[in-house]
C-alpha cells in the first residue's frame, strides 16, 4: 500500500509537470514569452523534479527506531536491512535516500570533522571528506555488514571527546561510562548517507534514523535542519517504559504537535500475556496509550501502539494474524495519510501562486495586443470612403504619436539608473560578504569570552544584525517595487498600455527562517542562567551550525532577489517593444493606403485575421492554465495514464 501510495503521488507529480511543460512549450512559440515567464516555469519544473519527502524517526536509544524502519520500509527484503539489536545500534544520524548520480553505497563522515567550524551540511558537497563503501545489492549478508558501520564506535580520551563536543564532565551519567583506562566510547562516524535503490526511495522518499535523544543536543544539524524540515516525524516511545522526562523535553522543544508529527508506542508485544485475555491486554495497551497522550498533550488517537518486531516477523513470514496483531498497518496508513496530502498542499500552493501571477501578466499582454488591433481596425474602417487628405492627416497623427512614445523612452533610461543603484544597495545589505563579517565577529567575541554572558551577548548581537540587514533589504525591495509600480502606471496612463503590476517580492519567509533558527538557539541555551564549560563548548559548535544554516538562508534569499531583479522589468519592456511595433505597423499601414500601394479592404482583412489569432491564443492560454489546475487538484491519478 505504501509503495502504491508513493507511486500515485509520483504519478500525480509527473502529471503536473507534464501540464507545466506543455504550457512552457506552447508559450515559447508565441510573442507572450519573456524572461520572467521562462524563469518562473523553469523554477517550477525544477522544484517538481527535485521533490523529496522526508520522514524522521526520533527516540531515545533502545526504543526500536531501526526495527520500526525495517518493518515499515524493508520487510520485502526478507530480513533486517538496518542493524537492530538490544542496546544502541545507530550511533550516528543516518539518511536513507536514492540519488541516481551515485552508485549504491554508504557514505560516512568521520567524527573528527566535529572539531572543525563546519556543519554536516557544509560537508555535503565535499566528496573528499566522506568515506564511501559500495553496496553489493546481490548479497544481502554483505550489505548487512556494511550497514553495521552506523553502529561502530571507538574509545578516545576525555580530552578528545570534549574537543568533539561529546563529553560533559558535569553529566554524571557520562562520567559513569568511562572505561578502566579513563576513555570514552564515541561513534566512529558523524553522519551516514545510504544511497539505496529501494522502490520507495526511488520515488523520492528520504528516511532519517537518529541515534537517540542525546544526539539531538550534541549534533546541531539535527536540531536546526533535518528534524524541523522533515515532512513527517515519528516520535517513538516504548510501551514498557512509558514517557520519560527526556521524552517530554525533546517533544516540547524539538518536535511538538502539528501536521505530520506522530507518536508511536512501540514494543506492545511486551504486554502480551498468555495468562490474560485479549480484552485485558487491549485494555492495558489503551491505558498506556492514554497516559502517553496525556503526558504529551495529545489526543489518544494521535498515539499509535505497535510492535515493530512482530510486524517485521509477520511480513517476512506471511503471518497475517501476527501482522494484524502488531497494529502496524494502522500506523502506516496514518503516516502516508499525513505525509502525502501535506506535501501535495505545499506543491499546490507554490505552483498556484507562481502561475496566477504569470497568467495575469500574460492575460494583460494579450489584452494590450487585442486592444491595439481593435484600435487599428477602427482606424482603418473609419477610412472607408475617405479622401487622401483625411488619410494623410491620420498618417501625421500616428507619426506624432510614435515620436512622442520614442521621446518618453528616454525617461526610462533615468529609471534604469535609479534601478541599478537600488539593486546594488540591496545586494550590499543582503550580501554574503556582510554575513561573513558578522560570523567572524561572533567567533572572535566567543574566543575572547570565557563566560556565558559574553557568548550569549555575541550571539544576540549577531541575530540583531541579521534582522537589521533583512529589514534594510526589505526596505530596498519596497523602494524598487514602488519605483517600478510608478513607472508601470505612468506608461499605462500616458500611452494606453494595459500592464499587469510589477511582480511583488518579499523577504518575509527568510526573516521567519532566521527567527526559527534563533528560537532553536534560545531553546538550547537561553533558559539556563549559567552554562558549564562543556556547554560553552557546545554553544560554540552550535553556532557553527547556526552560521551554516544562516548562510544557506541568505544564499537562497540572494538567489530569489537576483531572479526578481532580472525579471521585474521584463513585462514592461515586452509591452514597450510590442507597443512600439504596433505604432510602426500602424504608420506603415496608413502610409501604404495613402500611397495606394495596398487596398484598404485587404489591410482590414489582415487585421481581422490577427484579431482571430489572438482570440485563439487567449483560448489556448486559458485551456493550458485549466489543465494545470486540474492536474494540481487531482486526488487520484491512474498509474497507466501517467506513465
Amino acid at each position: 500500500m505504501m509503495a502504491r501510495d508513493l507511486e500515485h503521488y509520483s504519478a500525480w507529480r509527473l502529471g503536473v509537470a507534464k501540464t507545466v511543460q506543455s504550457y512552457r512549450a506552447w508559450l515559447a512559440g508565441t510573442p507572450l514569452a519573456d524572461a520572467a515567464a521562462e524563469q518562473r516555469l523553469a523554477r517550477a519544473l525544477a522544484r517538481l523534479a527535485d521533490d523529496k519527502m522526508s520522514v524522521a524517526f526520533v527516540a531515545e536509544f533502545s526504543r526500536g527506531k531501526s526495527e520500526l524502519i525495517n518493518a515499515i520500509f524493508f520487510a520485502d527484503y526478507g530480513q533486517r536491512i538496518l542493524p537492530s539489536a538490544a542496546g544502541r545500534t545507530t550511533m550516528c544520524p543516518t539518511e536513507l535516500k536514492y540519488d541516481p548520480a551515485w552508485p549504491p553505497c554508504i557514505r560516512l563522515l568521520p567524527i573528527e570533522t566535529r572539531a572543525s567550524q563546519l556543519s554536516t551540511s557544509d560537508y555535503r558537497d565535499d566528496a573528499a571528506a566522506w568515506t564511501m563503501l559500495p553496496l553489493n545489492l546481490e548479497a544481502a549478508d554483505e550489505m548487512q555488514q556494511v550497514f553495521k558501520q552506523v553502529s561502530r564506535t571507538r574509545q578516545v580520551s576525555v580530552d578528545e571527546a570534549r574537543r568533539y563536543g561529546l563529553y560533559d564532565e558535569n553529566d554524571p551519567d557520562l562520567a559513569a561510562t568511562l572505561d578502566a583506562q579513563g576513555q570514552v566510547e564515541i561513534s566512529l562516524w558523524r553522519h551516514a548517507i545510504i544511497n539505496f535503490p529501494h522502490p520507495l526511495l526511488k520515488q523520492g522518499l528520504v528516511i532519517l534514523d537518529t541515534p537517540g535523544l542525546n544526539a539531538i543536543g550534541t549534533e546541531p544539524e539535527l536540531t536546526l535542519n533535518l528534524i524541523p524540515h522533515a515532512h513527517a516525524v515519528l516520535f517513538i516511545l516504548a510501551a514498557d517504559t512509558g514517557v520519560t522526562k527526556s521524552d517530554i523535553e525533546v517533544w516540547r522543544q524539538h518536535i511538538g504537535g502539528g501536521a505530520g508529527r506522530l507518536v508511536v508506542l512501540n514494543k506492545i508485544d511486551s504486554m502480551w500475556d498468555a495468562l490474560r485475555s485479549d480484552a485485558e491486554v487491549d485494555g492495558e495497551i489503551a491505558r498506556q496509550q492514554e497516559h502517553a497522550a496525556h503526558m504529551l498533550a495529545l489526543r489518544p488517537d494521535q498515539v499509535f501502539p505497535v510492535s515493530a518486531q512482530k510486524a517485521l516477523v509477520g511480513k517476512i513470514t506471511g503471518d497475517q494474524a501476527l501482522l494484524h496483531k502488531s497494529r502496524m498497518l494502522e500506523l502506516e496508513r496514518a503516516l502516508f495519510d499525513e505525509l502525502i496530502p501535506a506535501k501535495k498542499d505545499i506543491i499546490r500552493q507554490r505552483l498556484a501562486d507562481d502561475l496566477a501571477a504569470l497568467g495575469a501578466a500574460q492575460q494583460a499582454m494579450l489584452a494590450a495586443r487585442m486592444r491595439g488591433l481593435v484600435e487599428q481596425l477602427h482606424e482603418l474602417r473609419s477610412l472607408r470612403g475617405k479622401n487622401q487628405s483625411v488619410i494623410a492627416h491620420m498618417m501625421r497623427r500616428v507619426d506624432a504619436e510614435k515620436k512622442e512614445f520614442d521621446a518618453s523612452l528616454f525617461k526610462l533610461q533615468g529609471t534604469r539608473a535609479v534601478f541599478t543603484r537600488l539593486s546594488t544597495e540591496l545586494y550590499d545589505s543582503l550580501g554574503m560578504d556582510m554575513l561573513r563579517d558578522h560570523v567572524h565577529e561572533v567567533r572572535a567575541a566567543m574566543g575572547n569570552s570565557a563566560f556565558s554572558t559574553g557568548m550569549r551577548e555575541a550571539v544576540r548581537v549577531f541575530f540583531a544584525a541579521l534582522r537589521a540587514d533583512l529589514q534594510l533589504s526589505e526596505q530596498k525591495v519596497g523602494e524598487i517595487h514602488g519605483m517600478m509600480d510608478a513607472m508601470y502606471r505612468q506608461f499605462s496612463s500616458e500611452h494606453g498600455i494595459a500592464l499587469a503590476l510589477p511582480m511583488a517580492f518579499s523577504l518575509e519567509r527568510y526573516r521567519q527562517e532566521i527567527a526559527d533558527i534563533e528560537n532553536v538557539y534560545h531553546k538550547q541555551f537561553g533558559a539556563a542562567a549559567m552554562l558549564t564549560t562543556s556547554r560553552l563548548s557546545l554553544m560554540e559548535r552550535f553556532f557553527d551550525s547556526i552560521a551554516s544554516a544562516v548562510k544557506r538562508c541568505f544564499k537562497a534569499a540572494n538567489a530569489d532577489a537576483e531572479a526578481w531583479l532580472k525579471v521585474i522589468m521584463a513585462p514592461l519592456e515586452a509591452q514597450i517593444r510590442q507597443h512600439k511595433e504596433q505604432l510602426k505597423h500602424r504608420l506603415a499601414a496608413v502610409q501604404r493606403i495613402h500611397e495606394a500601394s495596398d487596398s484598404l479592404e485587404q489591410k482590414i482583412a489582415a487585421f481581422e485575421a490577427g484579431q482571430a489569432e489572438l482570440e485563439q491564443q487567449k483560448a489556448r492560454l486559458a485551456e493550458l492554465a485549466g489543465d494545470i489546475s486540474i492536474a494540481l487538484h487531482a486526488e487520484f491519478v491512474a498509474l497507466d495514464a501517467a506513465a
